[in-house]
């Protein structure tokens, strides 16, 4: 059943989103280059995976706080967010449907050799891998993603299989507001630059509202939606009141009667 189901002509990959990550595939590890704010939003996205995770654990190694975690990282492009949590000590499998992408991540992991235990990268889609990881990840993150995907229903819905029961999903993505339009694209793709431009649509972007809904019609309960905020000026993130830019999710998987809605072919 599980197969029939993921095995149809829908996906979660978008082709044209493909090409524009395959271009940038060499740049992830400049830090100074295209990719500088993802490098930057770690200093506050992987504090909010390892303190959340740490506030539902009654234990845990001194050193490896994620020790004893096997985590998905859905669209891991270079490996940005894949390596800092297997320094954590956290079992970390990065998908990518870019190959360049993956070949940059093991690359890149192949100069730490505590990563080489830890990480382990894989060119493959989220549908793929439910067909043989079903309640497998004890934490999927999908940072800066869900505004990349095909089909976002079926890319939740996936999330939802993949997870162990009571496992949590963390998101970050970027608000549908006119506010995100000017600074998200106009702003930031063409007129400063530090993000390439075409990376974003806006039409794709998604309000928390709407995220939060498609979470808990898929069987997850939200636990937090906090706002984020880049400062273009000194480079940095912090957390905000405002999700009108951008803004993080934190969700769990619900155990309810007859699971959540299922996708059709």
């Amino acid at each position: 059943t599980m197969k029939r189901l993921f095995s149809t002509s829908r996906s979660t990959i978008d082709s044209k989103e493909m090409k524009k990550f395959q271009l940038l595939s060499h740049k992830w590890w400049d830090e100074e280059g295209e990719y500088s704010a993802l490098h930057s939003m770690n200093d506050i996205r992987v504090p909010f995976i390892r303190d959340t995770l740490l506030n539902m654990r009654n234990h845990h190694q001194l050193g490896n706080p994620l020790s004893g975690l096997r985590i998905l990282d859905v669209g891991c492009g270079g490996g940005l967010l894949s390596e800092p949590l297997g320094r954590l000590g956290a079992s970390v499998t990065g998908i990518d449907p870019v190959e360049d992408n993956i070949r940059t991540a093991d690359w890149h992991k192949s100069f730490d050799p505590i990563l080489a235990k830890r990480v382990q990268y894989k060119s493959s889609s989220l549908e793929e891998i439910v067909e043989e990881s079903v309640e497998t990840f004890d934490v999927i993150v999908a940072s800066e993603v869900v505004e990349h995907v095909a089909d976002l229903e079926m890319f939740i819905k996936c999330c939802y299989q993949v997870l162990k029961p009571e496992g949590s999903l963390f998101i970050t993505t970027i608000n549908k507001t006119q506010l995100s339009y000017v600074l998200g694209i106009v702003v930031a793709e063409k007129i400063i630059g530090i993000v390439p431009e075409g990376t974003h649509e806006w039409e794709k972007f998604v309000p928390p509202e709407e995220l939060q809904h498609l979470l808990e019609s898929s069987g997850f309960s939200v636990k937090a939606v906090n706002g984020m905020l880049y400062n273009p000026l000194t480079g940095a993130w912090s957390w905000r009141e405002s999700r009108s830019l951008n803004y993080a999710v934190h969700a769990m998987k619900c155990e309810r009667q007859g699971g959540p809605g299922r996708a059709e072919p």
